[in-house]
């Protein structure tokens, strides 16, 4: 492998960390990697229609109710963060 071969590849990782929030950083924590991944699965249940369907009769609820859930679940997917240790 070629240095210039290590380069592309770097900045082809760095435009997509860039373009898209959930494929992560190098700053990027347990907690907050964790919370993109709940958000985004949210958003996907929301936006496939059969899938909230699906849900919402496994759950015996109403669509616009699973619906509801859901964006409320997303304010906070995975609780509250963690306490900081400031250094």
């Amino acid at each position: 492998m070629q240095a210039s071969d290590r380069f592309n590849i770097n900045s082809q990782l760095e435009h997509l960390q860039a373009k898209y929030v959930g494929t992560g950083h190098a700053d990027l924590n347990r907690f907050e990697w964790a919370v993109n991944i709940q958000r985004d699965s949210y958003a996907s249940y929301i936006g496939h229609y059969p899938m909230l369907a699906y849900f919402a009769i496994a759950e015996n609820e109403s669509v616009g109710r699973e619906r509801y859930n859901f964006m409320q679940k997303m304010l906070l997917p995975c609780g509250l963060p963690p306490e900081r240790e400031d250094d």
